[in-house]
């Protein structure tokens, strides 16, 4: 059985008009996704707010300043989870995933990333056909206007297991 053909979609906050709308994006998104969704995690190291943030620029600041304050162990934690059952937790990840140099969205098997950002400057979905009709319609529903390229993007079907890696 072939797999579900995926479309990627370029979500970098200077994309969007304001940051808020980008984060109001991946809201939605992990709302939707919930059902579907594995590890949702990112490196709390080095985490900076974005130079373009401006409403909650405080709060986001303060929740950075209390991960850095917490103790540390011995080894370097690689990734912090999110429970996306509960709203702070999701509130809190969708500031700091563009904050983070790494904040990954899997599946629920984590065959699949849905969503990452990396660098903190490099953001991507990879939403799978139906994933992708059901976010859409939930942005258009709550009035959110999805950007012209996410419209005309093609899916394509994912390389086979054994051709990905550069083969």
């Amino acid at each position: 059985m072939p797999e579900e053909a995926v479309t990627t979609l370029h979500a970098e906050l200077e994309r969007f008009g304001r940051v808020e709308e980008g984060f109001a994006l991946l809201e939605v998104f992990l709302e939707v996704a919930r059902p579907q969704l594995g590890a949702v995690v990112l490196d709390p190291v080095g985490l900076q707010l974005p130079t373009e943030l401006t409403d909650d620029r405080l709060v986001v600041q303060k929740l950075i300043d209390e991960i850095e304050q917490e103790p540390q162990g011995k080894a370097r934690v690689l990734e912090r989870p999110f429970d996306m059952d509960d709203e702070q937790a999701r509130w809190d990840y969708v500031r700091l995933a563009y904050s983070s140099n790494q904040a990954t969205v899997w599946s629920r098997r984590q065959r699949t990333t849905y969503f990452e950002v990396s660098g903190g400057h490099k953001a991507t979905y990879w939403l799978p056909d139906s994933l992708k009709v059901q976010y859409f319609d939930a942005l258009t529903s709550r009035g959110w206007a999805i950007p012209e390229d996410w419209l005309t993007a093609v899916a394509k079907q994912p390389k086979p297991w054994w051709k990905r890696g550069g083969r």
